[in-house]
This record gives structure tokens, sequence and C-alpha cells, in this order.
């Protein structure tokens, strides 16, 4: 199976939140799905189904458990029983729905911040208090956890710590070090810990995602990770995700949560999913050279040519954080850019008040549309 990642696939006219949402010359560089064919299993998979005709409730393929169980030990050497996974209609989904079922009105769910939006708004869905822990930004432009900050934002009434990790915005790729630290304050406070995973086979070669419930069975029982085929596999629009939840108390609160609100994955999805898992490997392990070379082009770019701009390399994701803040750009950089390049990215303000003059580039897409968009950057800089 060889992949033409260059190759320029017209998505106009295809109902797409990514390139209809904006005007007709923009190019869309903002919500991250890619603009990359799915892998070519995946699409055989859901012709031979859609050919079958009838579309009625979908019940989980029978071996989709198993080949999620041995996808796990494969990656990360971590044993899963069948049993303490739980299928679920989407990420945000899951972390909403863990907010639900663990928390009561007035409790606080831990984010850090920059945080992905809907991860901020978790909270206030569930009512309950925001408790931030900003992260700290080395002189590099690396992100990493202030410590002092993250446990001083725990206070008596924090029962859950939404943890992103690959992170969205900023791409780090949290350290077994970083993680076994987190796991211990959170034991020690009796919080929950629900990790938003679904980035983590994203991870470039100088690095290596830990979930942080494989780091023993003590630190699992606390643990809800979330994870899904829909970014790895650029099937966004088919809503599938996987909940791993190994503690049986807290995946019965999960699924009595879930109970006439939140449904399972559709027939489709299902399809999809298994096809995915089963066989995309070789598709992804493509994907991921190009997403580095895309990366480093990115990186190097801003560097050259994006006065006052600068970013540091995402060790996972395909979302550059940019930071702005010496551009002297008026105004939001956002609509800046929108504006006067007819390049559309991701406010930074979206992401908490600490990711104001940031903005988020997704560069899952062909190498042409990054040179486009970063030409069509750099002559709005150098207008000013």
């Amino acid at each position: 199976m060889r992949c033409d990642f260059d190759q320029d696939i017209n998505r106009c006219g295809t109902d797409s939140v990514k390139w209809c949402y904006y005007h007709a010359d923009a190019l869309p560089l903002w919500v991250a799905d890619m603009d990359f064919r799915s892998p070519e299993p995946v699409i055989h998979a859901l012709l031979e189904r859609v050919e079958h005709g009838v579309f009625g409730y979908g019940i989980e393929p029978p071996e989709l458990r198993q080949v999620i169980v041995v996808r796990l030990r494969q990656l990360y050497e971590w044993e899963v029983a069948p049993e303490s996974i739980v299928f679920l209609p989407g990420v945000v989904a899951g972390f909403n729905l863990a907010c639900q079922a663990l928390t009561r009105p007035g409790d606080g769910i831990l984010v850090q911040t920059p945080a992905y939006p809907p991860i901020l708004h978790a909270p206030a869905n569930a009512e309950c208090t925001r408790d931030e822990a900003a992260l700290m930004q080395e002189a590099d432009g690396r992100f990493v956890i202030d410590w002092e900050v993250f446990e001083g934002a725990i206070s008596e009434r924090t029962r859950v710590f939404i943890l992103c990790n690959p992170h969205n915005p900023v791409g780090r790729v949290f350290s077994v070090d970083e993680l076994e630290r987190m796991a211990k304050i959170c034991a020690r406070h009796a919080v929950v810990i629900c990790s938003d995973e679904i980035h983590c086979d994203f991870v470039y070669s100088d690095q290596r995602h830990t979930p942080i419930a494989s780091l023993g069975d003590e630190v699992q029982q606390h643990v809800i990770t979330l994870m899904a085929p829909s970014k790895t596999f650029n099937i966004a629009g088919l809503h599938f995700a996987v909940a791993i939840v190994p503690n049986h108390e807290l995946r019965e609160r999960l699924c009595d949560a879930r109970r006439g609100l939140i449904g399972e994955p559709d027939v489709l999805s299902y399809v999809a999913a298994l096809a995915a898992y089963r066989d995309g490997q070789p598709w992804l392990e493509q994907l991921l050279r190009y997403l580095e070379a895309n990366r480093d082009f990115v990186f190097d770019n801003v560097a050259a040519r994006l006065p006052g701009i600068s970013m540091c390399k995402p060790e996972g994701t395909y979302l550059a954080w940019l930071d702005c803040r010496r551009a002297g750009i008026p105004g939001n950089v956002h609509e800046f850019f929108l504006k006067q390049s007819g390049v559309a990215l991701n406010d930074g303000a979206d992401y908490g008040s600490v990711g104001e003059s940031f903005v988020r580039l997704n560069f899952g897409c062909p190498r042409a549309t990054l040179t486009e968009a970063l030409d069509r950057m750099e002559r709005a800089l150098k207008a000013l």
C-alpha cells in the first residue's frame, strides 16, 4: 500500500465543516481533521457494508474488543480486559459524560490551560467550577507543568482532572515522570483522571506515548482513558470512541450516566473502526512520516519567513501552536490572518486567556496547501 498524501482532494461542496465554514477563498488550517483520503481498507469495508443496503440498528463486531486489546498490548505493553472497554460516539461526549457521572453541581474540575475548547466548557456543562492550572512556557517556547500551580489549583471540591495527552493545542507528549507525578498528586487528593488521548497515535520519532493508566494497576483504578480512531484514520465524521475503564465501579457510574442520553456508535461507525484498527497500520506509518516532514516544514518556514512569530516543534498531534505576541499584529491575530491573508486558523483566545495572541495551525494537509498558506501569511505580515 503506497499512499499519496500530496494528492489535492477538493472538499468544497462536500458539507465539510472545515472547508465550508469560512468564505470560499479561505485556506482552512483550523479544525482538526486532515485533508487526506482515509485508508483503503476502511473505504472498502464501508463500501461493502453500504452495498448490503440495509441500515438497521447495529451491534459491535464480535472481534472489535479483542482487536483493541491486542493493539494496546502491542503499542503500550498495556494489558486491558475486554470488559473494561466502553464504546461511545465520541471523545468529547466521553469526557463530558465522565464529568456528569463523577461530580455534583458545585464540585471542581481541573484543566490545564491553554486547553481544547470543549475541555474548557466541560465543567460548566456539569455545573462545576473550572479549576485552571496553566502550563508554564520555557525560554525555548516549550510548555511544561508548573507543579506548584498544578497542585495549588486542586481544592477540596475538585473531583476530576481532564488530562489531554498528547496535549491540544501545545503539542506536548508528557513523559513517564510527568505522568507519574500527576497521578500521585491526583491520588493524594482523591481526584479521578479522565485522560483524553485522542491524538495518541500522532507521536513523532523522538517521542513515545504512554497512557497514564498503563503506569500500573493502582493508577489505572482511578483513570478513565478515552481514545478513538477518528483523528488517527481521518474518520472523525463517523462518530466512534473507546473508553477504557478498568475500575468496575467507575465503569458502572459512567454507564449509568449515559442511559437515555448517549447511545452506541452506529453500524457504519463500527465497520470503520474495526477496519481501521485491524488493517490501517501500514497507512498510518506512512502518514506519520509525511506529518513529521510537514511539522518540520512549518517550523522552518515560521522561523525564516514570519517575523515575530515563533513555535516549538510539537512532540505529538498535527497541530502547531504559533506565538504571535511579538509580531506587531493589530487586534485579533486570527481575524488578521483571515482577513489579510485568507488563511483560517484557530483563535488562541478560545483556548483560555493564556492563549491570547496565539493561533493554532493544522498541518494535516498536502505540502502544497501549507506552502500557499505560509506564502499568504508572509505577505500579510510584510504589508503591516
